[in-house]
């Protein structure tokens, strides 16, 4: 990375992550941010490792152990025999946990529908290219390019 492009990285950050807590808040949801991280995470990356599924969700291993069985109670995540270790467990996301997921990106999206309903096309524009920038970014595939 240029150095010159790390404030704006670092900006991107802060923001994306102020939007996000923003539109929680605007939600009135109490349901914890590391909720909906983690089944982000199984929806878009696939399954994983409880301790890796810990890294990738910024949790402790107890936390998440926790949060996995509270999912599974929920019926949001399943777990699956680890075909390579038979003594491991794979968490997946449920149809259910998908759809919840979903259902809760549409609720931040209307919150947060009055505050960009003044966008300029060029604005907005701007926007859908940026997202699509970061979407090729942080694409699972492209990890291994």
């Amino acid at each position: 990375m240029l150095e010159t492009q790390r404030p704006l990285v670092e900006k991107l950050i802060v923001e994306a992550n102020r939007l996000t807590r923003v539109a929680a808040q605007a939600t009135g949801s109490t349901t914890p941010a590391a909720v909906w991280r983690t089944l982000s995470i199984l929806a878009s990356d696939g399954s994983y490792r409880i301790g890796d599924l810990a890294k990738a969700s910024r949790v402790t291993q107890p936390t998440i152990t926790k949060l996995v069985q509270n999912l599974a109670e929920d019926e949001l995540i399943y777990r699956i025999a680890d075909v390579a270790d038979s003594r491991a467990w794979l968490i997946a996301i449920t149809e259910k946990g998908t759809n919840a997921l979903a259902a809760w990106r549409i609720e931040l999206g209307k919150a947060l529908e009055p505050m960009f309903a003044e966008l300029s096309a060029d604005e907005t524009d701007i926007l859908e290219r940026a997202v699509t920038i970061l979407e090729s970014l942080t694409n699972p595939a492209r990890k291994g390019a």
